[in-house]
């Protein structure tokens, strides 16, 4: 777990886009079975959710369609909460950071880190773009 004085800038990057931030796993649930489309990212202390992930969420919700809900839950932090948005990702292993979409409580889009790392924040944007124009 790390301690809160130091992931705080880190959530508050996503929050004060506007991205709710869940802690629990009841939270979870509400957001990605509501009906409607949920963003949901995994955030994290590494380097390449600092350079790529975050920025790319921030850059992606300026698309003209997006999600009806933009989520985060922090890994190593929010433990319930991160682990019940894995089990909605489910086949893709757990991965830090990574991004999903889900529309009426399904999966529909997955960006795990692999995808993240070492990639421009403007191309995962654009991947998450291209998710938003065909679910949203």
């Amino acid at each position: 777990m790390y301690p809160p004085e130091l992931v705080a800038p880190m959530k508050e990057e996503l929050t004060s886009a506007g991205f709710e931030d869940l802690t629990t796993s009841a939270q979870v649930d509400e957001a990605i079975t509501a009906e409607g489309t949920t963003l949901v990212i995994i955030n994290s202390v590494c380097g390449c959710a600092a350079a790529n992930a975050r920025p790319a969420a921030k850059i992606s919700i300026s698309n003209d369609k997006k999600p009806s809900r933009i989520t985060t839950v922090f890994a190593g932090v929010d433990v319930e909460a991160v682990a019940k948005a894995r089990q909605y990702m489910l086949p893709y292993p757990p991965s830090s950071p990574s991004m999903a979409l889900f529309k009426d409580g399904k999966l529909v889009h997955c960006i795990e880190r692999h995808h993240i790392e070492g990639k421009p924040a403007e191309m995962i944007a654009g991947n998450l773009a291209e998710a938003f124009n065909e679910y949203c």
